[in-house]
């Protein structure tokens, strides 16, 4: 008997407007990678920072995507709307992974959602982080949601037999089965750890 993949949900029944809710899971690489590598060039050929310089621009940019990609999770995506169209708003951005966690082709944040996100906070990191370092960290906080991304997408099809990635599994296995609120963190448990939402 032939497995099959399993069903998908309809959200819009124009068909344009559906497709842009489909991704192939090589999208974010192919349109974010690039930029990354682009903006990481130009800090060094440009701006002249070093590897050694920029490695702690990483591991701030790396923190507070860790942060973002929590807060989203929690307080946008998880948002207790009570009005219709705030429901319907909450559904499309994130409960129809809920009611189809195994639909391959919404495992990965659309372009269009993804492209105005980023600008927003392209816009609010060149307001805060001082130049030369504003490209280096917008690109390391990009790796960071590449690596949230292809976590997501692992978690969900992929055994992760290691054990730090079998943890991972089973921390959003159990944000997504358990019945308990919690677990927000996909790429990361630390901010569960933190605000202390890892259930039980």
């Amino acid at each position: 008997m032939q497995s099959r993949e399993p069903a998908s949900i309809r959200l819009f029944n124009n068909q344009l407007l559906e497709s842009l809710t489909h991704v192939h899971p090589l999208v974010p690489l192919l349109l974010w990678g690039p930029l990354a590598v682009l903006l990481l060039g130009r800090s060094m050929a440009v701006d002249g920072l070093s590897v050694s310089q920029l490695l702690p621009v990483a591991a701030a940019a790396l923190l507070v995507w860790s942060l973002t990609e929590y807060s989203l999770h929690r307080f946008v995506f998880h948002f207790p709307a009570r009005s219709r169209p705030g429901k319907w708003l909450v559904f499309l951005f994130h409960g129809v992974h809920h009611e189809a966690p195994q639909d391959k082709s919404r495992l990965v944040m659309p372009p269009a959602g993804a492209i105005l996100i980023m600008a927003l906070l392209w816009g609010l990191f060149a307001l805060l982080i001082p130049a030369p370092w504003t490209q280096p960290f917008l690109a390391c906080f990009i790796v960071g949601y590449l690596i949230y991304d292809y976590t997501h997408y692992a978690t969900h099809h992929f055994p992760m037999r290691h054990p730090l990635l079998q943890r991972l599994k089973q921390h959003h296995m159990k944000h997504h089965f358990s019945g308990v609120p919690g677990r927000y963190g996909v790429s990361s448990p630390l901010w569960d750890l933190v605000f202390r939402t890892t259930g039980r």
